[in-house]
């Protein structure tokens, strides 16, 4: 399972990454993992807002559908368009190809309030020990 650094986490199992004012989110390793194939993937359209911690989209595979939990407030500059033909992206390669949105974030400090890769890893294996 991969937790990479310079990324964000949420305990939603999202990730960001930031790169000016912009940051692009997905579900991580382990999400995807815990999925399954992923089906199908409903993502916002360009413009709308978004609030941090509010959902902006699901995610649904073989084993169940699930919300998309967003990391910072702002409007969403871009969707990945690839997901509506090959969803299987989000399992292949959830850091890389497999984004889901770019948002102008609103608020940088919400971004630095995220959790770290090693806090994430800590959340991730607490979580699997319970």
């Amino acid at each position: 399972m991969e937790f990479p650094e310079g990324l964000k986490y949420t305990k939603e199992h999202e990730w960001a990454r930031i790169e000016g004012d912009r940051v692009i989110v997905g579900i991580t390793d382990f999400a995807q993992e815990e999925l399954g194939d992923v089906v199908f993937v409903e993502l916002p359209e360009p413009g709308a807002a978004v609030a941090a911690e509010g959902t902006f989209g699901v995610v649904e595979s073989v084993k169940a559908v699930s919300d998309l939990y967003c990391p910072v407030s702002g409007t969403v500059l871009e969707i990945n368009t690839d997901l509506e033909d090959h969803p299987e992206l989000v399992n292949d390669s959830p850091y890389e190809d497999g984004w889901m949105i770019v948002i102008e974030a609103s608020n940088s400090a919400e971004f630095n309030e995220l959790l770290s890769a090693a806090d994430y890893r800590s959340y991730v294996e607490e979580e699997a020990a319970s």
